[in-house]
Order: C-alpha cells, then structure tokens, then sequence
C-alpha cells in the first residue's frame, strides 16, 4: 500500500503528521524533503475525491491489468 501523508520535519529532524493517520500494523515510510515551501492548488486537493470515484472502479483495474506484472518483477 502506497500512502501520501503532509508532514513537517523541524531542524531536529522530528516529523510530525499534519493530521493523525490510522495503520492496520507498523509500516516503513519514505521522507520526501521541500526545500521551498510547497503550494498545492486547490482545485487539485478537490477534485482528488471525485478523480478517486473513477480509480477505484472494477473498469478502472481491468483497463491497467495488463501492467500489474511489470510491478511484481520489479518487487522481486
């Protein structure tokens, strides 16, 4: 499972989740650092939950399942 959470990192390097997350079990996570500060549109953070609506769909899955091999040679 791939998952993108906003945080903050201080000149400590303690990270602090902008909003709490819940995980079923502990997990490894990547840190992406920002030297600027970062702007995401808006209109991008609004339409995530209706773009999702259609990513999530059986039609979607079966329209890249094709590709879903290429991803497990690479895990091996």
């Amino acid at each position: 499972m791939l998952k993108t959470v906003e945080a903050t990192i201080d000149e400590q390097g303690n990270v602090q989740l902008v909003k709490p997350i819940q995980l079923p079990k502990p997990a490894r996570a990547f840190v992406t650092i920002f030297s600027e500060e970062l702007h995401v549109p808006e209109t991008a953070l609004l339409s995530e939950g209706a773009l999702a609506q259609d990513w999530l769909r059986p039609e979607e899955d079966a329209a890249w399942a094709h590709l879903q091999h290429l991803g497990k040679e690479k895990s091996s």
